[in-house]
């Protein structure tokens, strides 16, 4: 009796595997996990991140059933295994960066010191994009807001932030959480998870937490957390976006309890100016830049990068 096998497509002839090829990148990049489409086409899960590694490298040519010939790959498929638990399961700190959120900038920075391979910020921002790193925002919510503090916000608040800023030589970010489920289908979902355990033996469904900042001047900053984000976590994050920070920080958020607990105001006030925070309307999300911005981390990305010397 003969044990069925997943296949690698080495079986397949050219068209059909290119056509398959296509198919298989077009599914992941609608949102469907690796293990699941490797399943749908009867190959094996390295397969799939083959494809992923030649189209991030190649683009569409990369599937052709003849390749074009070219530059050789820049990240293989087990490079970028290991690039997604490594932005996955850690933070920069653990890497000895001196930024404690991830950014483009940290992720090329990251590649080049584990593979010697140095990639373009818009090479990483596809890959991360491929992998199901984004900051996906919710699809729906809530919009009671009042529209004559929104025209205020517009027209006198926010411009006195940016002027209190140009006056302090201070960073603006706007920052926001945001939920990110494992059976999440609608947009693009963590592809990596299709090979942990969890998903793949019990179907178990798993979610993760990402605060995000967008600043002014395209700079992105997350933070990813498994569990419910809290006052603490909080804080966490802020610590974290004062990081290598040599100018004052005002963050601006929404008005969610945990952005006015009294453990944030009394880490605000700690910092004596180097940290403010200041609040939206109620119900603005569309005045939240990490809304405009499109959730995803290839809408923005940071031009600087602090080397530790380290290598």
């Amino acid at each position: 009796m003969k044990c069925k096998r997943n296949s690698d497509g080495r079986a397949i002839d050219h068209h059909s595997l290119q056509v398959m090829r296509q198919q298989a990148i077009k599914a992941v990049r609608e949102g469907q996990t690796v293990q699941s489409v490797a399943a749908a086409f009867g190959v094996n899960i390295r397969s799939v991140f083959r494809w992923l590694s030649d189209f991030a490298n190649g683009g569409q040519n990369a599937l052709l059933a003849k390749p074009v010939p070219g530059r050789p790959p820049r990240i293989s498929a087990e490079e970028m295994r290991w690039l997604a638990q490594a932005v996955r399961d850690h933070s920069p700190l653990q890497y000895r960066f001196e930024f404690g959120l991830w950014t483009l900038s940290l992720i090329a920075e990251l590649i080049r010191r584990q593979f010697g391979k140095t990639l373009s910020l818009s090479a990483v921002s596809r890959i991360m994009k491929l992998l199901g790193f984004t900051a996906q925002k919710p699809l729906y919510r809530a919009w009671q807001q009042d529209a004559a503090l929104v025209r205020q916000w517009e027209s006198e608040t926010y411009p006195a932030i940016r002027a209190e800023a140009r006056a302090a030589g201070a960073r603006i970010y706007f920052a926001d959480e945001s939920g990110l489920r494992s059976d999440y289908h609608a947009g693009t979902t963590w592809a990596l998870q299709g090979e942990t355990p969890v998903v793949e033996v019990t179907g178990r469904r798993f979610s993760v937490n990402m605060l995000s900042a967008v600043g002014t001047r395209g700079e992105f900053r997350f933070m990813l957390h498994d569990g419910t984000v809290t006052a603490s976590v909080f804080r966490e994050f802020l610590k974290r976006l004062l990081i290598g920070a040599e100018q004052p920080v005002f963050v601006i958020v929404d008005g969610h309890p945990v952005h006015k607990a009294r453990l944030v105001r009394a880490f605000v006030e700690e910092q004596a100016g180097r940290l403010k925070l200041f609040h939206l309307p109620p119900y603005s999300p569309q005045l939240n830049r990490t809304s405009r911005s499109g959730g995803t981390s290839s809408a923005v990305s940071s031009g600087v990068l602090c080397r530790t010397g380290r290598k």
